[in-house]
C-alpha cells in the first residue's frame, strides 16, 4: 500500500488551535508529519467573536505546521462545534430512475445531497446528513446498501444544523488566513472516528469530547449515530471558578487546575498546599489542594449532570453497553472518569487517538486533546479515498453501458420476445 496523500486538520478551539498535518502510511496507519498550535484568541464556546483575532490565530498555527511538517499548506479540513449546534431525525426517499442496475454510492450519495434542501428555520443551515439505516423495496434495517437492487430507496438521516453567521465566520475567517475549507466537520463526530473502536459503537457508547468552551457528545448505537448535542460549559468556566474561589489571576488558575486539578476532592488531603507566587511586591498565596479539587468537582459535576441529562433524552440510557469515552483537554483532569462513573453508574473511559497512529507519532500528540484534530485528518483521508473510488467507480459504471448498448438489456429481450409472439400470430 503507497503513502496517500496529505491531509490537514485545523481544530479552531475555544483554548487552542491546532493544525495537524498527516497522511495514511503504507500499513494504513495515521503518519502525523507535523503540528502547529497557539493560543485561540477572538473564539468564544466555539464560536468565532473577533475575526482579525481568530485570522491571526489560524495564521501562526498554519505557519508553524508548514514549518514542522515541510508542507505547503492550501486546504485544510476544518471543524465546527458551539452551543448553536443541534440535530434532527428525519426520513426521506428516491425512485431509483435505472432499475435494471444496482444501487451505486452515487445513488446514495444523491439521496444523502436531495437532503440539503429541506426548509431550515431563518438564520439555521444544515452542517452534515449522516445516513442511519435504509429501506429498499419496503425492506427496512439495511446498513449498507450498496450492490443492491431495487427501485424504492429510503433511508434514516441524522441531520446537523447550526447557525449560518456561525459557520460563515468560520470560513470567513479560514479564507482570510489564505486558505481553501475542504470540508467543515462537527467535532464531535471526529473525535468518535478518533478515540472510538468499531466494537463501541455496535454495543453503544456515548462520546464525550470536553473541550475550553463548550462539551460535545456523540451516541453511538448498533454502528449507528444517534444523539447528538453540544453543553455551552468545559474547562474554561473551571479555570474561572479556580480563578474566583482562590482569588488568583487567571494564568495561575489555569497552571493550577492542569498540575494539581483533581475531579474528586476526597482524593486530597488536608495537608497538601501549593505555593502561588505573589503579584509585584506581596508575598506568595498558598493554596489548599483539597479546597482546588472541591473547586472543580462541584462544577464538574453540574457538567456531568447536563451530560446525563443528554444520554437519558436520547432514549438510549439502556442499551449503551460500552458507556462513555471522554475526550479532549478537559478529559486530562484527574479523577474524572471515577467521578463520571460515579454519577451516571456507566463505565467510563478516557479516549486517547493513539490506536490510529503510526509508531513514530509523538507521545504528546496521541493525547486527548489532539483527538479532534487527529479526527479530522482522518475523516479528510477518509474522503478523499471515497472520491478516488467513486471516481474509478463512474469509469467502470460507464465501461458497463457501454457494453450494455452493445448487447440488448433484460427487458429488451422481453420486448422483443413479445414483438416476435405477435408476428407469429399475424
Amino acid at each position: 500500500m503507497e503513502p496517500s496523500e496529505i491531509i490537514v486538520g485545523l481544530d479552531i478551539g475555544t483554548t487552542k488551535i491546532a493544525a495537524i498535518v498527516g497522511r495514511k502510511d503504507e500499513f494504513g496507519k495515521i503518519q502525523i508529519l507535523g503540528i502547529g498550535q497557539t493560543e485561540s484568541i477572538g473564539v468564544r464556546r466555539g464560536v468565532v467573536s473577533n475575526i482579525e483575532q481568530t485570522v491571526a490565530s489560524i495564521e501562526r498555527a498554519v505557519r508553524s505546521a508548514e514549518i514542522n511538517s515541510g508542507v505547503n499548506i492550501a486546504t485544510v479540513s476544518v471543524g465546527i462545534a458551539g452551543q448553536h449546534i443541534k440535530s434532527l431525525q428525519h426520513h426521506g426517499g428516491m425512485i431509483r430512475s435505472n432499475i435494471d442496475e444496482e444501487i451505486t454510492q452515487e445513488d446514495i450519495d444523491n439521496l444523502t445531497e436531495s437532503m440539503f434542501k429541506l426548509a431550515m428555520n431563518p438564520g439555521e443551515e444544515i452542517i452534515d446528513v449522516i445516513p442511519q439505516e435504509f429501506t429498499i423495496d419496503g425492506e427496512q434495517y439495511i446498513k449498507e446498501p450498496k450492490g443492491m437492487s431495487g427501485i424504492s430507496m429510503e433511508a434514516n438521516f441524522h441531520i446537523i444544523t447550526g447557525q449560518t453567521t456561525a459557520a460563515k465566520n468560520i470560513y470567513k475567517c479560514v479564507k482570510k488566513a489564505n486558505l481553501e475549507v475542504n470540508e467543515l466537520i462537527l467535532e464531535p463526530m471526529a473525535s468518535a472516528v478518533a478515540v472510538l473502536s468499531e466494537e463501541e459503537k455496535e454495543a453503544g457508547v456515548v462520546l464525550v469530547d470536553i473541550g475550553g468552551g463548550t462539551s460535545d457528545i456523540a451516541i453511538f448505537q448498533d454502528g449507528i449515530i444517534r444523539h447528538t448535542a453540544v453543553i455551552p460549559l468545559g474547562g474554561d468556566i473551571i479555570t474561572e471558578d479556580v480563578k474566583e474561589g482562590c482569588t488568583i489571576i487567571k494564568r495561575h488558575a489555569e497552571e493550577l487546575k492542569i498540575k494539581f486539578g483533581s475531579a474528586l476532592a476526597s482524593e486530597n488531603k488536608d495537608e497538601e498546599i501549593v505555593s502561588i507566587p505573589g503579584l509585584r511586591g506581596r508575598p506568595p498565596k498558598e493554596i489548599s489542594l483539597k479546597n482546588l479539587a472541591s473547586i472543580i468537582q462541584a462544577r464538574m459535576e453540574e457538567i456531568i449532570e447536563h451530560i446525563y441529562f443528554e444520554i437519558k433524552n436520547s432514549g438510549y440510557e439502556k442499551k449503551l453497553i460500552a458507556g462513555i469515552v471522554l475526550t479532549g483537554g478537559g478529559a486530562q483532569l484527574r479523577h474524572i472518569a471515577q467521578l463520571t462513573e460515579f454519577m451516571t453508574g456507566m463505565d467510563t473511559r478516557i479516549g486517547y487517538p493513539n490506536e490510529h497512529l503510526g509508531p513514530d507519532v509523538p507521545d504528546d500528540i496521541a493525547s486527548p486533546m489532539y483527538a479532534t484534530g487527529v479526527g479530522l485528518v482522518m475523516i479528510g483521508l477518509e474522503r478523499a479515498d471515497r472520491e478516488r473510488s467513486k471516481f474509478a467507480g463512474n469509469q467502470m459504471m460507464k465501461a458497463r453501458r457501454d457494453h450494455r448498448r452493445e448487447r440488448p438489456g433484460f427487458f429488451d429481450k422481453i420486448k422483443a420476445w413479445f414483438d416476435e409472439e405477435d408476428i407469429q400470430q399475424k
